[in-house]
């Protein structure tokens, strides 16, 4: 993986919304859900001091709950005594942002309980809600500056979420085994007392039946790493606290993800056994007690594929 805590591609910039009334919402919201909202500013008026939200399209899917890992499409601007500028655009790009709600800034958080998939929301941002006096100079917000985000919400996971496929046939002994654990938990993988396999080794513990990982689409993961040699657990989503989203098949993950997942439906469970060379290389990842000679094995959810 591109890093090993995959906190979604959280889009570098700036995104607040709450669930208040939207009757004072002093911005105008035009376009259907799914497409890119035109936004239309007051002339010559700055924004107030208050978060104002509204719901322009109430969704019936999946409630968002505080944990959970929140997909949506965005577009965002700041806002200030200057004028207005757009400083994020999914729809540009045909690719969602995967948020980890309760590790936002404080107005998203807020916002995103509550909301249901299909919903279209619109937040008016004031900075004690965003980036506070600081601002932040990598999103371009300044320390007076307010944020308007029209955020179309695709899907909600919480952080019990896992395959629900077909089991298969067990992999065979010279293969880590895998059983299950309770709902929210990581599965448990006992390695074999062997010398790991030389080359990678892909193998479905549970098929699926949705759609197939396609290469630059935003994917949403349960995974868990244990290194070979000790069978110890090294990084879990499931301990984590929330799923992942990670984007599959361009290089911005270890090869063996790449290589391993794209292809693969959605609702299936994973084995991958990655050599050194489809994982880390030859540095490995000291952080995470990984040597530059250890093989890996993950046991990976495909939850969805945005």
């Amino acid at each position: 993986m591109r890093r090993l805590v995959a906190l979604a591609v959280v889009p570098a910039l700036p995104l607040v919304l709450a669930a208040c009334g939207g009757d004072d919402l002093p911005v105008k919201v035009t376009g259907e859900f799914g497409e890119r909202p035109a936004v239309s500013f007051p002339k010559d008026a700055e924004p107030g001091d208050d978060l104002v939200t509204s719901t322009l399209v109430k969704g019936e899917g999946s409630e968002v709950h505080k944990g959970d890992l929140v997909v949506a499409s965005y577009a965002g601007y700041r806002w200030n005594a200057s004028g207005t500028k757009l400083v994020a655009d999914s729809y540009a790009a045909a690719q969602p942002g995967a948020f980890p709600s309760g590790r936002l800034i404080p107005g998203l958080d807020k916002a995103l309980v509550g909301r249901r998939a299909g919903s279209r929301v619109v937040a008016v941002i004031p900075p004690e809600e965003g980036y506070g006096a600081r601002g932040d100079t990598r999103h371009q917000v300044g320390p007076r500056d307010s944020l308007v985000y029209v955020l179309d919400v695709l899907a909600t996971y919480p952080k019990t979420a896992e395959a629900k496929g077909r089991p298969q046939p067990p992999t065979g002994a010279a293969l880590p085994s895998v059983s299950a654990d309770s709902p929210g938990r990581p599965p448990r993988v006992t390695v074999p007392r062997t010398a790991p396999p030389a080359t990678l080794q892909v193998r479905t513990l549970v098929q699926g039946t949705g759609p197939a990982v396609r290469p630059n689409r935003l994917t949403v993961l349960q995974f868990t790493g244990v290194l070979w040699r000790s069978g110890r657990p090294f990084y879990s989503t499931w301990q984590d606290g929330r799923p992942a989203g990670e984007v599959l098949g361009v290089g911005q993950d270890i090869k063996a993800f790449d290589q391993g997942l794209v292809g693969q439906k959605v609702g299936s469970r994973m084995l991958l056994v990655v050599p050194p060379k489809w994982g880390y290389g030859s540095k490995g990842l000291s952080h995470y007690g990984i040597k530059g000679s250890d093989t890996l094995v993950y046991v990976v959810d495909i939850l969805g594929t945005h």
